[in-house]
């Protein structure tokens, strides 16, 4: 890999709507190798196709980005994030909530639309590329001709051997009618391209199976092909980190970079994201919006190792699983990313944010589950005594180490939140106990907990309490404290349900259930 160039890598998306999973392994790759290599890592918003165009959605990726802590130095920034004084700082043209800053912008490509057809117009002035007068229906009828004879579906190139009079002819005619005409490069033939890709090594490609792809379209845009070309050379791009989607198109862009006479960047494509069927990762089978995983809990930090590791491994030999944003900075090589496509494990995920959650502080655990308590009726819906910060610490201080995401606080355990438990009395019985052995039992444990005050109420002298009075017939005390306590057939253990709902709601629990056994 070369190293000899400035490191300069860009994450540039098209704000269509919201932020891809896929989208956000692209960025973190881009972001881990420059802060890696000392290079900078910028963004671009390439929203030359308008017909795609999704308001609100550049904000949205704006703030997603920053949300998970893959920071650029360059480009568009949410305005509230910039601050007045910041150097070389513009306000976008086209999106009045953000601001633009470094000295390579603007970084919005519908900002930069002299710019394309400027470079188009230097390659028809040198015979690199040429107008397209062909209408859709004349392409459509040619494509289905070379499809009927079984012939790869190409431009037939009709327009390429116009002379210069019959274009001006037909730039006219056009102009006077509307109609659209497009800017084209125009291939050499028979040409193999080789190219050492970073991850797929070397890899050729042969202009024979390629069409002269459009560069200029009839709006006057810009295609993706042309627009990156001319936008990472102007930004001094030395690395280009994307998608395997992209691979096709990588000898079209290196036969641009020859057109102007510029060095290409080096390119690394990426494995694609798969599901667990081998299917593309898409909205149709299941979340794949990176909005989507922390609205259900997923902590950022979770979901960057996460996504990191879709991919790419620390190295042969390693077992850790787990990275800080550090770690996996002074790790990260290319060396290690696969060329296989990556599976998208939702348990792997579901493992790996367990992990993160058991690592929280009480404090941090009951600050970023606040918001999904606020979401829940059997938080809202209960005693004002039960929605403090304390009951809620107790509550969490038992359910840490059962949570894979935080939007499961609360949903296992509802009873720590109801006035009322609904339950069948058979349900107090352990195994083959009468109704006088679990009357006996739940009178026992009413009497140990009677005898605690409220400054000995912890979990582990109620435990100690419990226990050396159930001796070694533990279930025939236990079981039926423990549904008298929660109404439910699995639960926390009675000392850990006990102490999280006090001495007062305890032994009321204890005595309603006493009074069942009475029917």
């Amino acid at each position: 890999m070369e190293v000899s160039r400035k490191i300069r890598v860009r994450f540039a998306p098209s704000p269509t709507g919201y932020v891809h999973i896929g989208s956000l392994r692209t960025a973190l790759y881009n972001y881990l190798f420059a802060r890696k290599n000392g290079g900078e890592y910028l963004l671009r918003l390439e929203d030359t196709d308008q017909k795609r165009f999704v308001s609100g959605a550049a904000e949205n990726l704006l703030s997603v980005l920053e949300t998970m802590g893959i920071n650029h130095t360059e480009g568009p920034f949410i305005r509230a994030f910039v601050k007045d004084d910041d150097v070389n700082v513009v306000a976008s043209k086209n999106y009045p909530g953000i601001m633009e800053v470094g000295n390579f912008g603007p970084y919005i490509q519908s900002e930069r639309l002299d710019l394309y057809q400027k470079y188009a117009q230097e390659l028809i002035d040198s015979s690199k590329a040429y107008y397209c007068f062909c209408t859709p229906e004349r392409l459509d009828a040619m494509r289905k001709k070379q499809m009927a004879n079984k012939q790869m579906p190409k431009y037939d190139r009709l327009c390429c051997q116009l002379s210069a009079e019959e274009i001006e002819i037909q730039k006219e005619q056009h102009r006077k009618e509307g109609t659209p005409q497009v800017v084209r490069l125009k291939l050499p033939e028979n040409t193999t391209i080789t190219v050492t890709d970073m991850v797929r090594g070397e890899v050729s490609f042969n202009t024979e199976s390629m069409a002269d792809a459009v560069l200029l379209k009839s709006d006057g845009f810009p295609t993706y092909h042309l627009a990156m070309a001319v936008d990472d050379h102007l930004m001094s791009i030395s690395h280009v980190i994307r998608s395997e989607e992209w691979l096709p198109s990588l000898p079209l862009h290196i036969l641009l970079y020859e057109a102007f006479g510029w060095k290409a960047p080096q390119f690394a494509h990426l494995p694609l994201i798969i599901n667990l069927d081998k299917s593309k990762l898409s909205k149709r089978q299941g979340d794949v919006a990176v909005e989507d995983y922390l609205k259900k809990g997923y902590l950022k930090e979770a979901l960057i190792n996460f996504v990191a590791l879709l991919g790419w491994n620390p190295g042969e030999g390693s077992t850790q699983e787990l990275f800080s944003m550090e770690e996996l900075i002074e790790k990260f090589d290319f060396k290690h990313v696969h060329k296989a496509s990556a599976v998208f494990d939702l348990k792997k995920l579901d493992w790996i944010n367990a992990q993160y959650i058991k690592k929280l502080s009480l404090d941090e655990l009951c600050q970023k589950s606040l918001l999904f308590w606020q979401q829940k009726a059997l938080y809202t819906e209960s005693l004002p005594e039960r929605q403090s910060e304390e009951y809620i610490k107790k509550v969490l201080t038992i359910e840490q180490d059962r949570l894979n995401r935080l939007d499961e606080v609360g949903e296992q355990n509802p009873f720590f939140f109801t006035d009322t438990l609904d339950y069948d009395k058979e349900l107090l019985r352990w195994k083959k106990n009468t109704d006088e052995e679990t009357k006996s039992a739940l009178t026992k444990s009413l009497e140990i907990l009677t005898g605690i005050d409220e400054k000995s109420w912890t979990r582990e002298i109620l435990s100690e309490k419990l226990m050396i009075t159930a001796g070694d017939k533990k279930g025939d005390l236990l079981w039926p404290l423990r549904v008298a306590l929660t109404g439910a057939k699995q639960s926390p253990s009675p000392f850990e349900v006990a102490w999280v709902l006090g001495k007062e709601t305890s032994l009321q629990r204890i005595n309603h259930a006493l009074e069942m056994t009475k029917g």
